[in-house]
């Protein structure tokens, strides 16, 4: 989905054109925000990862890492690189980790989702797939009908999958009371193949990241029945709009 500025260069083929779309909503406390990072710079460094796009026909990938908040705060903290070994997956995740934390006030999942196809349809590479992994700790509030834009973005081409963060310890917080893990499920992701996995501990941060990106970049389903997931059929389907 490369735009026209380009011409066509075979370096530029990848398998997976992948923007990792993260939430740094006030919500987000320093200390969740340090986990956040640690857990993609662990994945994204990890042997399943760099194993997964080995397994690729093409066996590189494009990555940007853009965090988000309120309508148009959008900061791209790692521009796009194509990882295909060891060496640039460590030089794109050391741009993440030595990024200075930031923290914006609103979550507009609506804006963040327009901004990532934005970066996917100007960036000068071709992939096999089109991927958003958007993370977030808490509803649209800003921007909005998060579903109506959603829609739009999915028939752009791109698969939006969600890592709804859900590691506050009280069981009681408006996380839970909310089901936002729901919320992605109904009203977030979409595309062929797309998924929610949901982040309920800061201990199991690093591991769902990287289950998530291994899925993304080998195009893996998830299989059925799977622990972290509820049948949507068996639930009572989210209201969407009751924050936008």
């Amino acid at each position: 989905m490369a735009s026209s500025q380009y011409s066509f260069d075979p370096a530029n083929e990848v398998d997976v054109e992948l923007v990792l779309a993260v939430d740094i909503s006030q919500s987000m406390d320093t200390e969740e925000q340090e986990v956040q990072r640690a857990g993609y710079v662990a994945a994204l460094t990890s042997r399943e990862f760099l194993d997964a796009i080995q397994v690729g026909p093409i066996g590189r990938v494009a990555v940007t890492y853009m965090e988000w908040g309120g309508v148009d705060e959008h900061f791209i903290v790692a521009d796009w690189t194509v990882i295909q070994d060891a060496s640039s997956a460590a030089h794109f995740a050391s741009k993440i980790a030595e990024a200075p934390l930031r923290q914006v006030q609103r979550t507009s999942i609506a804006s963040a989702l327009e901004k990532s196809v934005f970066l996917v349809q100007n960036n000068q590479y071709e992939g096999l797939r089109r991927v958003i992994d958007i993370s977030g700790d808490g509803p649209n509030n800003q921007g909005g009908s998060v579903t109506a834009m959603r829609d739009r973005m999915v028939a752009s081409g791109v698969t939006i999958n969600g890592l709804p963060l859900m590691m506050k310890s009280n069981k009681n917080t408006w996380q839970a009371m909310l089901n936002l893990d729901h919320y992605y499920e109904d009203c977030v992701i979409g595309g062929p193949g797309s998924f929610a996995i949901p982040v309920r501990s800061q201990e199991g941060f690093a591991d769902a990241i990287r289950m998530k990106l291994v899925m993304e970049i080998a195009g893996l389903h998830l299989p059925e029945p799977d622990p972290y997931f509820q049948r949507v059929a068996g639930r009572e389907p989210i209201r969407c709009n009751l924050f936008d």
